[in-house]
């Protein structure tokens, strides 16, 4: 689409759509950068954008005798495709896209697309550690807080991107084409955006669907609707698996990492890679993250070699099962980007202390058995906060949990952990819910989480 001198409509003031206006004012484009919150200031907004050529600003609505001027709408993440003013551009046959489909059209080279419920920003960045060690031109972008739109003119041809994908920005592509995809697991998240488990496994699983059997899908063996996937994707599949042997892909087999592979239609061969003890990571979740980046980079074309001295080099994401510090005798660990359920049942598994847990925060209308479930007996206090504070506390009493306490505030529930915590214990921040509400996200939480252990005198 040659979008020189038209306008666009993009909507959304936050660092995506400051990219994706930033990337069209850039090629040429008319840039209209839209919020629908009428307090915010124009000035400001647009101090905020920096200077985007031709870049304009609508805050609150739009000027009815604009809407048939747009070429294109380029949507932010956090704005739903069912939103009713979309639907008056789409009854105008303008195209939607999401920074993702803006990005991709005017991005070069390789691309590697990371998604999954869980695990995303870990495999990406290791992927991108990777890749780094590989090749001189490369990019990690995406859901990853780095707007692929910010980065896409300055691809090459030879360039290789790690990008994490959402769902929410899965939601919003058309001809976006990875020569590598992943889906790393899928389990109930956001389905008060998505509605239904159906159409949220339907958005995770369109990461591939313009791709071909010349393009490569790395898939978990032992989740079911990723390995039903693996019989339809339109690419050649590629397994792992933390539970079983696999004939082809990579498997944990004890504590050991292993490659099984046949060169053209030979024997099955297999190749030890790795201990699990080489790691800096921490947990079953992490292991599997290892092995789907393994996967993805032995795809994009690093040698093996390099991908294992990288893995063993690697340390832990920031905010994802982040050993911090150990003060008097007690382990903390900031599990901030545990936003979901499933999320925090890796954490809690990667705990081998008695553990003083931190949880709760928005409501995503997620049900908490399953991680109340995997406590296993580790938890000697669950300490909750924010507006699902009662409804896991309910939840909890109800498999069993005694030692449960309500906090009005963080610093309150970081208090009561002090309390609670003695010499070999662990205190882990792994909310299972997000951080609206107390936290504009999940980083901030992790900081203040961090910024409080740090003031805990020796």
């Amino acid at each position: 689409m040659d979008l020189r001198n038209r306008k666009v409509l993009v909507i959304g003031s936050g660092k995506s759509g400051i990219g994706s206006a930033g990337l069209l004012g850039a090629v040429g484009a008319c840039p209209v950068l839209f919020d629908g919150n009428d307090k915010l200031d124009v000035q400001e907004v647009k101090e905020k954008a920096g200077p985007i050529p031709g870049l304009e600003v609508r805050i609150g609505e739009v000027p009815e005798e604009e809407k048939e001027a747009f070429a294109l709408v380029v949507i932010s993440p956090g704005v739903p495709v069912d939103a009713p003013m979309l639907e008056e551009y789409r009854e105008r046959n303008i195209p939607i896209w999401g920074e993702i489909e803006l990005a991709y059209t005017f991005g070069k080279g390789k691309v590697a697309a990371i998604t999954g419920t869980n695990g995303k920003t870990t495999t990406t960045t290791l992927v991108g550690e990777i890749l780094g060690a590989c090749y001189e031109s490369v990019y990690v972008v995406g859901n990853i807080g780095n707007p692929y739109t910010g980065e896409a003119l300055s691809m090459r041809e030879d360039s290789v991107t790690a990008a994490e994908i959402s769902s929410f920005q899965l939601e919003t592509i058309h001809t976006f084409h990875p020569q590598v995809s992943a889906i790393l697991n899928i389990t109930p998240d956001h389905l008060n955006r998505h509605h239904t488990m159906e159409c949220y496994v339907k958005t995770k699983e369109a990461v591939a669907k313009c791709q071909t059997r010349e393009d490569v899908c790395v898939l978990n063996y032992e989740d079911a609707y990723t390995r039903d996937f693996g019989e339809r994707c339109p690419a050649r599949v590629v397994f792992f698996s933390s539970k079983r042997v696999l004939e082809e892909g990579i498997y944990l087999e004890g504590e050991e990492i292993y490659l099984a592979y046949r060169e053209g239609k030979g024997q099955r061969q297999t190749r030890r890679l790795m201990s699990i003890h080489d790691m800096n990571l921490v947990g079953i979740c992490n292991v599997e993250n290892v092995m789907a980046a393994i996967a993805i980079a032995d795809a994009m074309g690093v040698p093996m070699e390099i991908i294992l001295k990288t893995v063993r080099d690697f340390k832990a994401v920031e905010h994802r099962i982040e050993f911090v510090a150990r003060k008097g005798g007690v382990d903390f660990y900031n599990d901030s980007k545990a936003t979901n359920p499933d999320a925090a049942i890796q954490g809690i598994r990667a705990m081998e202390r008695p553990t003083i847990l931190i949880g709760g925060g928005y409501d995503k209308q997620s049900v908490y058995d399953e991680w109340i479930k995997a406590f296993d007996g580790k938890v000697k206090a669950l300490v909750l906060i924010g507006q699902t504070r009662e409804k896991i506390a309910d939840c909890a009493k109800a498999h069993g949990v005694s030692n449960i306490i309500l906090a009005d505030t963080f610093e309150e529930a970081f208090a009561v952990c002090l309390e609670q915590a003695l010499p070999g214990d662990a205190v882990l921040l792994s909310p299972a819910c997000a951080s609206w509400g107390m936290f504009p996200n999940y980083e901030v939480r992790g900081k203040m989480f961090k910024e409080l252990v740090e003031k805990i005198g020796v």
